[in-house]
């Protein structure tokens, strides 16, 4: 059975373009970029709406600003961002006008994906955008994003943008082939994985720590905006992008890593709430509750045995199993300081121990995504 999927058969599909495919010997690859555009022509042929995620500015704006050789602060990385930003999306245009294809800029913050009604004014514009033929290329608004709240890489806002965008597929080009089972620099004998189901402390170890041979963050990143996407049902290609008209390439060679979502795709709401990457704070159930939720039940809080972290009502908090394995999140009905006073306990005891009963269910079933 052949588990790859088809990407020319997708309806939408996300495209992310890391800084280091754009520049060719510290220029700006125009080259690389018109023999992309020639696939998302091939694949606009096919029915296939693209959203594009695109990492740059700020190097085109060290160049402009003549900070090239400068540890940049967060004002002067902003400022790159500013001017890059400019750059970036003056060579874009220039590119798709030789194709006749409209493009338009959207720059987003991390509270404009974990903010629900922010998340549903940027869906709107990607909607309107794509329905009137034209390309959003998207980009992490570096002027105004602080360190505490950003998302530090285009990879996890490539994951969210596929969220948003009801995007089928996951593309990120990058500038390996995708995931090896070993260091291929170090070993001759590591194996390129065509295809991952689950992402699992393997894989995670795989990616990260002494195993880690792509940069700091470079295929962590990764397997994270994998795990995000998977959450709400659409699936990650890691592919070279490395060689001109790499959708072409990739195609031709079927050379890349997969990781596949076994969640269908659920409402909107739901999209959103498993794609968050923030939370509040998380709570530990039993086994009673672990069965009663899987089998589409709300949260008791009689099948709650510890919290951790502080958080108020109506914030996004993780369910984990008594192993520690993640199960979901949801929107609480009551705070921190409340669950821990009622949890454990019958929801009939809930008005005397708090002095007023708000709902019976500490996360109710329409408020809660689980992730499986």
């Amino acid at each position: 059975m052949n588990l790859i999927p088809e990407i020319n058969s997708s309806k939408r599909i996300v495209i992310k373009i890391g800084s280091s495919l754009l520049f060719r010997k510290k220029q700006f690859n125009f080259g690389w970029l018109d023999s992309l555009i020639k696939d998302i022509l091939i694949l606009k042929k096919n029915s296939v709406d693209i959203a594009l995620v695109v990492s740059g500015a700020v190097s085109l704006g060290r160049e402009y600003l003549n900070l090239k050789n400068k540890k940049l602060k967060i004002n002067h990385k902003q400022a790159c961002a500013a001017c890059g930003q400019v750059i970036l999306m003056q060579n874009f245009m220039k590119s798709f006008k030789k194709k006749k294809i409209k493009v338009a800029q959207l720059l987003l913050t991390f509270s404009d994906t974990e903010d629900r009604k922010k998340s549903l004014n940027s869906r709107e514009t990607i909607n309107t955008l794509v329905n009137s033929k034209i390309i959003p290329i998207i980009n992490e608004n570096d002027t105004v994003a602080t360190e505490e709240l950003k998302f530090g890489d285009n990879d996890r806002l490539a994951s969210r943008v596929a969220q948003i965008f009801d995007a089928q597929n996951l593309i990120l080009l990058s500038d390996v082939d995708g995931l090896f089972d070993k260091n291929p620099k170090k070993n001759k004998k590591a194996k390129l994985i065509p295809v991952i189901k689950k992402i699992d402390k393997k894989i995670i170890d795989m990616a990260s720590g002494e195993t880690n041979f792509f940069g700091s963050g470079g295929m962590i990143t990764k397997i994270q905006a994998a795990e995000i996407a998977s959450s709400f049902g659409c699936n990650t290609l890691i592919c070279s992008g490395k060689t001109n008209s790499p959708i072409s390439n990739y195609l031709k060679k079927k050379k890349g890593t997969w990781f596949l979502s076994s969640k269908k795709s659920g409402s909107s709401f739901k999209n959103w709430l498993a794609g968050t990457i923030k939370v509040a704070g998380k709570v530990l159930v039993d086994d009673g509750a672990l069965k009663a939720l899987l089998g589409g039940a709300s949260l008791l809080p009689s099948g709650i045995k510890k919290i951790s972290g502080k958080f108020s009502r109506g914030d996004i908090i993780e369910i984990m199993s008594l192993d520690g394995k993640k199960i979901g999140k949801g929107i609480s009905f009551y705070d921190s300081l409340e669950i821990e006073k009622i949890r454990g306990k019958k929801t009939s005891d809930i008005k005397d121990l708090l002095g007023y009963l708000a709902t019976d269910e500490v996360i109710h079933r329409d408020n809660l995504s689980l992730n499986e």
